[in-house]
């Protein structure tokens, strides 16, 4: 099979959400994102669902929440993790500079929220890392459903030889690329 065209990037995400104006309200605080517009269910036929559309910049949306007024939600701590049909892990954001990611980090725990892993350094490679793999500084909290984020700085990036350079142009001696 040919090679596909790439796509210009990954761009957003939806999620469904049990309480629209918490999760809102979170999205707004937690990360600054904006309000672009919501729509109620049924407003076009082919979407049964409330949507809501957030951005952090210029975008439409970079973050939609999805709620269904039918549905009857449960919380995820109520539900067996072992057992249900596939889910995502997490989605994560990206701070400038450790500077910005670090009063981030200052602000959450000043606000009392739980951060459930972390600060890590995902790195088998770097003095300070963890040994888990990723080549980013990061640290983990739920949203009000639950929905693990991430938010992290200091993203390595592959070079065109599969190596791998760290956020402030230092080659990593070791890692390459599984595929180029």
């Amino acid at each position: 099979m040919e090679r596909p065209p790439v796509a210009k990037a990954f761009h957003h995400m939806a999620l469904e959400v049990s309480d629209p104006e918490v999760s809102i309200a979170f999205y707004r605080d937690v990360f600054g994102l904006k309000l672009t517009e919501r729509h109620q269910a049924g407003e076009v036929e082919a979407i049964p669902v409330e949507l809501t559309f957030l951005r952090l910049g210029d975008n439409h949306h970079d973050l939609v929440l999805a709620h269904n007024p039918a549905k009857t939600y449960r919380k995820l701590s109520d539900m067996d993790p072992l057992d249900g049909p596939p889910g995502f892990h997490h989605f994560a954001f990206e701070y400038h500079n450790r500077e910005d990611w670090l009063a981030q980090l200052d602000r959450i725990e000043k606000a009392g929220m739980e951060i459930v892993r972390g600060p890590v350094v995902h790195s088998p490679w770097h003095p300070r890392g963890e040994g888990s793999w990723g080549e980013n500084e990061s640290f983990y909290l739920l949203d009000p459903d639950g929905h693990r984020i991430e938010l992290f700085c200091d993203m390595a990036s592959i070079d065109e030889d599969g190596g791998y350079t760290d956020a402030y142009g230092k080659k990593i001696d070791g890692p390459v690329a599984d595929e180029l």
